[in-house]
């Protein structure tokens, strides 16, 4: 969250971050018809990982935001690519690696046609 900061670039306004400790936590917020214009799920959460969640917001949710994995090593990107995650890092996390990828995956979202 820290390495989100408040903006993620002078293209985006400030935003506000929630976070959920479950999965459960998470389809509660959806189903209570809340928004999102992004969801970063940590691929190694147990005993619901951020990858099988991944997979089940892009099969569920009509016009499903960005979701962005985080695993816990490289060679699991083939897991992301699985739970069609529009992106991945690893980690350690890198702060400018999260920060520019959460900031490209916004506006190729903003990009695209409704």
């Amino acid at each position: 969250m820290s390495a989100l900061g408040k903006r993620i670039s002078v293209d985006f306004p400030e935003h506000k971050i929630m976070e959920f400790a479950t999965g459960a936590a998470v389809k509660s917020y959806i189903d209570d018809k809340k928004h999102a214009d992004i969801y970063i799920l940590d691929g190694e959460a147990v005993p619901e990982g951020g990858l099988g969640l991944a997979r089940q917001l892009k099969d569920e949710l009509f016009n499903c935001p960005p979701v962005l994995v985080i695993t816990g090593r490289v060679q699991d990107a083939w897991l992301a690519g699985w739970s069609r995650a529009d992106g991945v890092v690893t980690h350690p996390i890198d702060p400018f690696t999260i920060a520019t990828t959460v900031g490209n995956l916004l506006k190729n979202q903003a990009t695209l046609p409704a």
